[in-house]
């Protein structure tokens, strides 16, 4: 799926290889929430066999990025994080996780998300973050071909 904004989830053949790594497939989207999941594998765990913080740190960023973004697009701009806050809260080893995205704050310049990462087949919550981003202009594509 590529979102309203123009943003690729790992479903999309737009989506760069660190998007497809990252697994996460967006379900909906609007200006205030964002629904998706993703199945961590063998490809996301550490050396000792549990996913790694960084693959919910991507997805947080990804999920609010994504959510932020489809709330300015129509205002000719994007959503470009500054500060990611993830904790993570339980080990897992993988399986599908179920990822939402709220936003708690929505300003002229910037936006503040709410992520939560769960294990889909329990509800039990691996991973939370918080993620605040500036709204910015659209990057005009010409100028980067």
């Amino acid at each position: 799926m590529t979102t309203s904004d123009g943003f690729p989830d790992a479903s999309s053949d737009d989506a760069s290889r660190f998007v497809r790594a990252s697994g996460l497939v967006i379900d909906e989207v609007t200006a205030t929430s964002l629904r998706g999941h993703a199945l961590l594998g063998e490809d996301h765990l550490t050396a000792w066999g549990t996913v790694h913080g960084g693959v919910y740190a991507s997805i947080v960023e990804s999920a609010g990025g994504a959510g932020a973004g489809a709330a300015v697009a129509d205002r000719g701009q994007i959503a470009v994080g500054v500060h990611n806050g993830t904790d993570f809260l339980r080990a897992s080893t993988g399986g599908r996780v179920d990822v939402s995205a709220e936003a708690l704050f929505q300003g002229r310049g910037q936006q503040l998300w709410d992520v939560v990462i769960r294990q889909s087949e329990s509800g039990t919550v691996l991973a939370r973050g918080q993620l605040r981003l500036q709204n910015v202009p659209r990057p005009d594509p010409a100028r980067h071909s």
